[in-house]
């Protein structure tokens, strides 16, 4: 038998079950709960999507809330018995291409520090982002910006992770890592 993952992606499309999954796998681990959520709410349809996933952990969970600097919030959370969920990077990225202005090399730096620093974490660690690159080519530059670099964060984040999971219609299919069990 494997050892239990330290470090997971769970990769999915737009409402692919993969944040249910991803929770149920932290809450399954046991363990402090820390959502790192990385969504702002500037509608209001966003603060409801907000407020429903807040209802949908519960009080077991605590938040850190962090839209830009992921990589420093992990770092000042960090504690053995810890495990974050990270929901999720695909916003994270959208904040560091629109609300923060990087350019691709910055936007790819911070991936890469993202990706080095996951060995060095004491607690376990999930993050979910959306699979974008399986649709139709966007019609705009930026789409098409964004849908690459969301494409390339993937890529280097799966390379780090102990266990990546695509989730299809609530289902896991283990791309790496071997199935993992939610209870």
């Amino acid at each position: 038998m494997s050892p239990a993952p330290r470090s997971v992606l769970v990769l999915g499309g737009a409402k692919s079950g993969k944040s249910s999954y991803a929770q149920a796998l932290a809450e399954g681990w046991g363990g402090r709960l820390v959502y790192v959520a990385t969504a702002q709410a500037h509608d209001e349809e966003m603060t409801r999507r907000i407020a429903r996933h807040q209802a949908d952990r519960g009080p077991s969970w605590s938040t850190l809330e962090e839209p830009l600097d992921l990589e420093a919030a992990l770092k000042r959370a960090d504690a053995p018995g810890t495990v974050f969920l990270v929901d999720c990077l695909t916003l994270w990225l959208s904040n560091l291409v629109l609300g923060a202005e990087l350019e691709d090399g910055q936007v790819s730096e911070r991936g890469e520090t993202l990706a080095a620093l996951l060995p060095s974490l004491q607690a376990r660690i999930i993050m979910v982002a959306n699979e974008v690159g399986l649709g139709i080519v966007p019609e705009n530059t930026l789409a098409r910006r964004w849908r690459d670099l969301a494409g390339s964060l993937s890529q280097r984040l799966a390379r780090s992770c102990d266990a990546v999971l695509l989730i299809t219609a609530g289902l896991p299919l283990a791309l790496k890592g071997g199935p993992l069990p939610l209870d």
